[in-house]
């Protein structure tokens, strides 16, 4: 075994090779006895595809080229974006939004000579279109949620449950989407009917509340109009609140109403009650059988036609079990799978989602109930380098010192031929995540085995205000974002140091979005002073105000309200806490990344931040990329915002390497897409 300095090994994963990688499979589906998804495509400008997979077929092939991009922009972070039905003549028929323009599109693609697709909705002047997710084809409709921008405002926006015809009537027609129900809530998720069509049933929330905080379950009746065609009456609450969460609810084949909810403290299923709403436990744990609602159609369980439920659950993570309501048993998928996305598509017995674990990357896993046997269908696993060369990780648990806990996963340094030098200690990253109310999954991720597999250590925190760990460790951040999140990564990176596996002086902090106010946070709050060597900052939010005052969009106007307070009666926790305007506390360099189409955390906080910074002098880059919105798609952005990065830390950790493309320091404001100002190099 060879010994170098750690930070300086020599490893096959480069910044090529995390991009070719970047993304994972979402939003499978069943249509007949195919199974379709939706797949990133980083080499092709990050768009999305649409991809099906036949019972037969050796892989899963296109079901459109490019340059169509399978994406909904709904809340900005999407719904699901595509539903299809088998047909017994023609094949099957599909509808699916557009990122370019957000309209749905209809295809049919094994139409003879194929088929060019043909737009069902018509274009929007204000917005960026009209917004449509959680899609479903109900006989010659689309039944789906509309986002529709009323003003140029980001708060000028309504929601509401439609039907869109699949004829092609509205395409230029906004009147001939129908509206299914009367507008009643700020948020909605896409209607379920009953399995005797005489039911429907969906999610609403209001601000200032987020989905995790309390939504309403609604139960409505379906009646036809004068011209025969199908509306939402009645519409009630029948479960929920503003302190109850209910994530999902779906129809059991024999008509039984099934929700997750929180109000035990915990994610757990229920069966409801159609006419009081009363809810039954169908397997109380403290256990999470859901998670934050992002994107509009996540579904966390499945009902499956013998009366039992393909389930999500777990702490910190999520396995796949096959629920028993009747008894309460629950019995997990054997295989290496940890974590399992919220999409399940089922077939019969058979139970289809998308799954990863620690060493290994998202495949589509199917599940057969009756057999308990598990087979990989897509996306197999296959190592991009000799698995030596990936981090062996560990679930941890932190006490900080007013005796709460922390959770983190640790990822040491790992490489098959090298080591340290005598008495050397590796430097870590620490990486907040985003959301906040979201986690970190325990899964082999390229881009921390870039770090690894060089000597850098990384920590993943999930922080107080995480997913995965009950409502109250959720709330733990509900008025101190800024504070708690703050402190327990400090605590994570002291408890590194303390039992010996990282070396104090060189602790970086890095993460995006949530993650990335995080970062910043970190290096201006004086409770952590001096704990980091430098900081990644990837498009954040650095003014609370700003962002409280229209500076972000719609759905997340008001989740600050929870977050830190409402700014009419604590202003000075948003001026407090803010990075824009303590920029003179900041002694470590860092670097900003930042997307220019960016409307969730946009290029203005940036900006401000940085004129402050150029004032007080302190080292740092700042690069921007056109064509970039909240997270990185395109082949080229990762690659460049990897590469600097980890010049950064050769920077900030003293590390020599010939390898990495110079990243310039300045104490100026200049920064364009791929360049930073003159200064200290790398």
């Amino acid at each position: 075994m060879d010994r170098a300095p750690y930070g300086s090994w020599t490893s096959p994963i480069d910044a090529a090779l995390v991009a070719d990688h970047d993304g994972k499979p979402e939003y499978v589906g069943a249509v007949g006895d195919e199974l379709w998804w939706t797949e990133p495509r980083p080499a092709e400008g990050g768009r999305r595809a649409l991809v099906r997979l036949a019972p037969d077929a050796g892989a899963p092939e296109p079901v459109l080229p490019a340059p169509w991009n399978v994406r909904s922009r709904l809340i900005e972070y999407g719904g699901v974006p595509w539903a299809a039905v088998a047909r017994e003549d023609g094949g099957p028929l599909a509808v699916f939004a557009h990122f370019a323009d957000q309209r749905l599109y209809a295809v049919e693609p094994d139409a003879p000579g194929g088929q060019e697709p043909r737009p069902l909705t018509p274009l929007s002047p204000v917005g960026g279109g009209l917004r449509f997710g959680d899609l479903r084809v109900e006989g010659d409709e689309v039944w789906c949620v509309l986002e529709e921008f009323t003003g140029e405002g980001p708060g000028d926006v309504r929601r509401v449950p439609v039907a869109v015809p699949l004829d092609g009537s509205a395409a230029g027609d906004r009147s001939a989407l129908r509206e299914l129900a009367p507008e009643r809530h700020r948020f909605v998720t896409g209607p379920r009917l009953s399995p005797d069509g005489r039911r429907a049933v969906w999610l609403g929330w209001d601000h200032p509340r987020m989905p995790w905080d309390g939504t309403d379950l609604m139960l409505a009746g379906v009646t036809r109009g004068a011209d025969g065609a199908r509306l939402l009456t009645g519409a009630r609450v029948l479960a929920g609140g503003d302190t109850e969460s209910v994530a999902q609810a779906e129809w059991a084949p024999d008509g039984t109403l099934l929700a997750v909810s929180d109000r035990g403290g915990w994610w757990n299923p229920y069966r409801v009650d159609q006419d009081s709403g009363a809810m039954t436990a169908l397997c109380a744990r403290e256990e999470e059988f859901a998670d934050g609602l992002w994107h509009i159609g996540f579904r966390w369980f499945a009902p499956l036609a013998d009366g039992t439920l393909a389930v999500l659950h777990g702490r910190g993570r999520a396995r796949l079990g096959v629920l028993d309501p009747a008894s309460g048993e629950l019995a997990d998928v054997p295989g290496p799978w940890t974590e399992w996305q919220p999409s399940l598509a089922v077939q019969g017995t058979r139970v289809t989602g998308i799954a990863a674990g620690p060493d290994r990357d998202y495949e589509i896993v199917r599940l057969d109930t009756a057999t308990g046997h598990c087979v990989v269908l897509a996306h197999e696993h296959r190592d991009a380098v000799a698995p030596a060369y990936y981090p062996l990780p560990r679930a941890g648990t932190v006490t900080r010192p007013d005796g709460r806990e922390v959770h983190a996963h640790i990822y040491p340094p790992r490489h098959p031929a090298t080591t340290g030098t005598d008495g050397a200690l590796p430097p870590y990253v620490i990486w907040a995540h985003g959301g906040p109310t979201s986690r970190a999954p325990l899964v082999l991720d390229l881009e921390i085995a870039y770090f690894t597999s060089r000597g850098i250590g990384v920590a993943e925190v999930n922080y107080g205000g995480s997913t995965g760990y009950g409502r109250a460790y959720r709330e733990r951040l509900r008025g101190e974002w800024g504070v708690v999140d703050v402190e327990d990564c400090a605590a994570v990176a002291a408890a590194l140091a303390d039992e010996g596996a990282a070396d104090p002086a060189r602790i970086a902090l890095r993460g995006g979005s949530a993650g990335g106010w995080t970062t910043a946070a970190s290096l201006v709050a004086p409770s952590v002073a001096g704990r980091y060597a430098c900081g990644a900052i990837s498009y954040p939010i650095l003014d609370l105000a700003g962002w409280a005052e229209g500076e972000t969009h719609d759905f997340e106007s008001h989740y600050l309200e929870s977050l830190v307070g409402p700014l009419a009666e604590v202003p000075e926790r948003y001026r407090g806490r803010s990075p824009v305007g303590h920029a003179d506390r900041i002694t470590a360099p860092f670097l900003l990344l930042q997307g220019l189409d960016d409307v969730i955390c946009p290029p203005a906080q940036a900006e401000r931040f940085l004129a402050e910074v150029a004032e007080h002098g302190v080292p740092h880059a700042y690069l921007t990329f056109e064509g970039e919105g909240h997270g990185f798609r395109r082949a080229e952005t990762i690659r460049r915002a990897l590469e600097a990065e980890l010049a950064l830390y050769c920077v900030a950790f003293g590390i020599e390497r010939s390898d990495v493309p110079p990243l310039a320091l300045t104490a100026g404001t200049a920064g364009t897409a791929g360049t930073a100002a003159e200064g200290v190099t790398a």
